[in-house]
């Protein structure tokens, strides 16, 4: 693999994650000689433990801080 960013990680991550979510990943494929190779969908909850992991590394986690009142 080559070495990729955080950011491209993540990015790659909620991809498949979407893919994953939506039903297009791929689970079987029959090449042209006829053989069959199945693959197994990665647990969807480990990959968004994942996808969180990256976006903490990243200082994304998406919570907003406390609330301030200024004047």
């Amino acid at each position: 693999m080559a070495n990729l960013t955080t950011q491209q990680m993540l990015d790659d991550a909620k991809e498949q994650y979407h893919l994953l979510q939506t039903g297009q990943k791929a689970r079987v494929i029959v090449d042209q000689n006829g053989e069959r190779v199945e693959f197994t969908a990665t647990d969807a909850s480990k990959l968004a433990q994942y996808i969180k992991a990256l976006e903490i590394a990243l200082g994304a986690t998406g919570r907003l801080g406390p609330a301030r009142v200024t004047l």
